[in-house]
């Protein structure tokens, strides 16, 4: 809003949890495998695609003297108010890396630096191996992706998220199982860009708890009369929460969004895994505990459906590896601080 911040999603978000897992004993560690653009298109434009690989070193060509790439302007509705839809969608897509960072993108929490695209691309290869991990026999795989996901449309990169990675794995799982799969989001923004991925179909259902978006980002979508269209009308389900809810409020929240997801069919559940609900999260708006999160794990595996886990948001980085592994533990069936031993889940590295 105007100053100058350290940036919250930051490398060391994805060092500490590993390290923490690393020193938990119970877990073991994959690297992930490369799986090409082909998973990435059968999601997003391939606009979207070209402009994240060519952004960078556009900015550097063009000369364009900023540490990072962040749009002044963006094409909003009023922009276009009053006119034809015609008229919009016959816009050209600018040439100056600036203007096609305002094309692409959704707001100014998403700047491009040099090795952008390559950890994007890293954290996509991450999901997948995650999802590879899954049908391939294991009960659950936790993907620590960084940069996250959830907020990047079909179209359109934003906050902190260039490509989707929880709804590429869920076409990916779609596409190998032919089967319906649910995502379950427990972050503390609404997955915006996963509910528009989705909205229109039927197989993919997108359960989100999230702080109400009258209050926080990303404000204009997550509210609870969004239910999907067409096909996917009543495959989405968004459940705001009160500012500052705990363990209690939060878990029964919870509980109605495990029986939704009870309701589909599918034996693939994945979960976009968010730690910024904490209560010493800078986000500040949610307050669940470390012990709460395991309760959450716990639960969310008493589906008794495979489990795809993904990493997104998170930012208070003294707790950070604590609560994953707290998340983990419980989803693994063993207690909070029970000695370490072989666990269920299998973790690939980033």
């Amino acid at each position: 809003m105007g100053l100058a911040i350290p940036a919250n999603e930051v490398a060391e978000r994805a060092e500490r949890i590993r390290s923490t897992l690393e020193a938990d004993g119970g877990f073991a560690f994959e690297g992930p495998t490369d799986h090409g653009t082909d998973p990435i298109l059968a999601v997003h434009d391939a606009g979207l695609l070209r402009f994240l690989e060519e952004a960078w070193p556009a900015a550097r060509a063009q000369a364009i003297p900023r540490p990072n790439l962040i749009a002044d302007t963006y094409p909003t509705f009023r922009m276009f108010e009053g006119m034809s839809p015609e008229l919009l969608a016959s816009r050209p897509e600018p040439v100056f890396a600036a203007g096609r960072a305002g094309w692409w993108g959704l707001d100014t929490a998403n700047p491009l630096v040099a090795g952008t695209y390559t950890a994007a691309r890293a954290a996509v290869d991450v999901a997948l191996t995650t999802v590879d991990l899954v049908l391939g026999g294991e009960t659950a795989a936790y993907g620590l992706c960084r940069p996250p996901g959830h907020h990047a449309a079909a179209a359109m990169a934003g906050g902190y998220c260039f490509f989707n990675n929880a709804a590429i794995a869920a076409q990916a799982i779609v596409a190998a199982t032919a089967e319906p799969v649910a995502i379950l989001d427990v972050d503390v923004h609404h997955g915006n860009g996963t509910q528009q991925i989705f909205w229109r179909r039927g197989d993919v259902l997108y359960v989100s708890l999230h702080s109400d978006p009258r209050r926080l980002y990303p404000f204009f979508l997550g509210h609870a009369d969004e239910r999907g269209e067409g096909p996917g009308r009543g495959a989405n389900l968004n459940l705001p929460q009160p500012r500052r809810a705990d363990d209690e409020t939060y878990l029964a929240a919870l509980d109605r969004a495990l029986e939704r997801i009870a309701d589909a069919p599918g034996s693939v559940l994945v979960v976009s895994l968010g730690f910024d609900t904490f209560h010493l999260d800078p986000i500040g708006d949610l307050a669940l505990t470390t012990r709460g999160y395991h309760e959450m794990g716990r639960r969310v595996a008493s589906l008794e459906r495979r489990l795809v886990i993904l990493q997104e948001g998170g930012y208070h980085l003294p707790t950070l590896g604590e609560n994953a592994r707290a998340w983990l533990r419980g989803a693994a069936g063993r207690a909070p601080a029970e000695a370490p031993g072989p666990a269920r889940s299998t973790i690939p590295r980033p």
